[in-house]
């Protein structure tokens, strides 16, 4: 029987891709009791960073929006990988922090950072509404545009 969050998925047309593997040393997530740490997500898709550059000089908000939302994504597929490929066990979003490689000037941060945030509201509804910061940063790791981490609570 398919659950409520993976019939929402399907009808929004989202597919949630396997759960990129880190690139350093570190792990994807750390459980703490009902709490799901992810680390930080890039816009990794297939194995291939599809968003690069700095927002405000190589990129417009609509762009970075797309980063982030890629961000998201990677983001819930950590979080299924938590809950043993169950996204039902998520209980709530908690927090999402977004760095957004900006060009000096940039402050449209928030904007770009709500493409992770909506795709949270869209897939989990209620759930999905979280605390959060955006930032900017002068660079990212590999040259990224964004990069989203997030805690959720597993039920």
């Amino acid at each position: 029987m398919t659950g409520k969050i993976e019939a929402r998925l399907a009808e929004l047309g989202i597919e949630i891709p396997d759960a990129p593997a880190p690139a350093a040393n570190y792990v994807p997530f750390v459980v703490s009791g009902s709490l799901v740490f992810v680390s930080g997500q890039i816009p990794v898709k297939d194995g291939e960073i599809k968003f690069t550059g700095r927002l405000g000089e190589d990129m417009d908000v609509d762009e970075g929006y797309q980063a982030a939302r890629l961000c998201g994504l990677n983001l819930i597929a950590q979080v299924k990988a938590a809950a043993g490929g169950d996204l039902e066990r998520v209980k709530r979003v908690v927090k999402l922090g977004g760095f957004v490689n900006s060009a000096a000037g940039f402050t449209d941060q928030p904007e770009v950072v709500n493409g992770a945030s909506d795709l949270m509201a869209e897939v989990f509804g209620d759930a999905g509404k979280h605390a959060r910061f955006a930032v900017g940063a002068p660079s990212l790791p590999r040259g990224v545009a964004v990069e989203v981490d997030g805690f959720f609570e597993l039920g």
